[in-house]
């Protein structure tokens, strides 16, 4: 939803004119010099600073108009008749539904480029994307050199350029597909407009501080790059990019690129993927005091091995990580159960872009010591534990999660950082242990992790629930205050003993809500 800016205020009568005539005599004394001397009134304290969230979620087409306040469609992001140009980044790609969302009078004038993964030529999606887009003279699609067998481009972000000489990031968590922006929970993170760089820019010092601009674009444009190891596929942009300001970004850059990276060495203008790229955006995040824990809410989680050795200490140990010491998170892990599948807007049709499997003996035993952790994404399940604290709806209940989200919580309900990314629970995504000193990735992966600090000296983080804006009574004290918005409801539900997580591939007879059954 666009916020149109408050109107302006319109003077009173009283307050038309700032003179006032005043007709004295001459020798009149004025009747300030007579008054006593008195020390000036104090000013009154500065209200309360409130930022918005940097998190928004897509638009949700069966929910209330409550429930979309403050999310954002792809029109929203698209719609600009002044746009000239598009990479868009992806997993899926529904060619004639990206170019529906462009400003009808000027989409034939974009400058299109798909970049995907579907490296071989007679892959049905491949082939799919090559018949749509030949419709499209404005279309150029680019395969992202995929050197892993068992990777994907996962990835999901749009670069645009202007013609009024600005460019944008999205990062988002939604696959250009129409079901993903219609029925299903996905999160956007849009940069500020980027100026082109003037002299003065290129000439001034940096801030290469993990979190700010420059830091950010020189990430950025080595992800980008990243592209060009066998062919030129980004080059251009890349070029092209280079030439705008960042300064104003807010963000830290969290990604993985296949093949193997070394993990160690001091260059600062080294970008590390993966698991070491979490840990190193990390570092140096202040974390508080007290007990805490880490929420992860994901939409895929692969076969990670029998024991819990890659969960705990290949991606938990990284996602631990301060910037002080601080006593160990716990950590907490969102997935959907049948049940939520079944009663959720698309009924089982939502589960088909949610996977997990529990068949294999191996998966057994990984389900095993996932149960524990293992927490509901919507807290209205009959079987599940419900944990104490004030109910805060997320307004996300009905539209299944296809969004991933990291949050760290301490034990005052505020956040210490948030990790927005395309990334599940994957060795793929973040990255095999480092045994030989490097880390082999197989999946293009993206998130921005941003921190209270980024925003306002001293400001605290909160989340928010159905608004993108924090209220003064969300924390107690005066310092700044962040909204982080919220996808799902809290307190969260832990499985019940007997409860298990939706498996895509399985057979499910109960009907759901609109009548259908799921057959493997």
């Amino acid at each position: 939803m666009i916020e149109h800016s408050a109107k302006r205020r319109r003077l009173s009568n009283t307050e038309k004119d700032g003179t006032t005539k005043v007709t004295k005599r001459s020798n009149e004394i004025p009747a300030s010099l007579s008054l006593p001397i008195s020390p000036p009134r104090k000013m009154r304290s500065h209200e309360r600073k409130l930022i918005k969230s940097p998190f928004q979620l897509t638009t949700i087409r069966d929910l209330s108009e409550e429930s979309n306040i403050g999310a954002v469609s792809l029109h929203d992001i698209l719609g600009d008749p002044l746009i000239a140009e598009c990479w868009e980044f992806n997993y899926l790609h529904d060619v004639n539904f990206l170019m529906s969302h462009f400003d009808e009078d000027t989409r034939s004038l974009v400058e299109v480029h798909i970049v995907h993964g579907f490296w071989k030529r007679d892959d049905t999606h491949r082939l799919s994307l090559e018949k749509q887009s030949s419709q499209y003279k404005n279309v150029t699609l680019h395969a992202a050199h995929m050197p892993e067998m068992f990777g994907t481009h996962h990835s999901k972000m749009l670069v645009l350029f202007r013609h009024d000489d600005t460019a944008q990031v999205i990062i988002c968590t939604a696959n250009m597909i129409p079901k993903d922006w219609t029925n299903l929970t996905n999160g956007v993170w849009q940069s500020p407009r980027l100026p082109r760089l003037t002299e003065s820019h290129k000439s001034s010092g940096t801030d290469m501080r993990i979190g700010y601009g420059p830091r950010f674009k020189i990430d950025l444009l080595n992800y980008l790059r990243a592209y060009n190891t066998k062919r030129q596929t980004c080059e251009s942009m890349v070029d092209e990019l280079e030439k705008y300001d960042f300064s104003a970004v807010r963000a830290a850059l969290v990604a993985s690129v296949p093949g193997r990276h070394d993990i160690n060495g001091d260059d600062p203008r080294k970008t590390r993927w993966g698991w070491a790229g979490v840990k190193h955006a990390l570092g140096p995040v202040p974390v508080q005091l007290g007990k805490s824990e880490i929420v992860v809410q994901i939409s895929s989680i692969a076969t990670l091995g029998a024991t819990d050795t890659w969960l705990k200490h290949t991606l938990f140990d990284p996602l631990s990580s301060t910037r002080a010491s601080s006593s160990k998170p716990k950590f907490k892990i969102i997935f959907p159960t049948p049940d939520e599948i079944r009663r959720s807007l698309d009924g089982y049709a939502s589960g088909a872009s949610i996977h997990m499997r529990i068949q294999s003996a191996t998966q057994a035993k990984q389900l095993q010591y996932m149960r524990p952790i293992f927490h509901h994404w919507a807290n209205d399940c009959e079987k599940g534990i419900i944990e104490e604290g004030n109910v805060q709806d997320g307004g996300r209940k009905r539209a299944a999660p296809h969004i991933k989200t990291y949050i760290r919580y301490n034990e005052n309900k505020s956040i210490d950082w948030a990790l927005l990314t395309s990334a599940n629970i994957s060795t793929q995504a973040w990255g095999e242990a480092a045994n030989t000193g490097q880390i082999r990735i197989a999946s293009w992966e993206i998130g921005v992790l941003v921190w209270p600090e980024l925003f306002a000296d001293g400001a605290k983080m909160v989340g928010t629930f159905k608004t993108d804006m924090p209220t003064k009574e969300d924390f107690d004290g005066n310092e700044p205050l962040v909204g982080l918005r919220i996808p799902y409801s809290l307190p969260l539900q832990r499985y019940g003993d007997s409860e298990v997580p939706w498996v895509a591939t399985a057979s499910y007879t109960e009907p759901d809500c609109m009548g259908h059954f799921r057959k493997d």
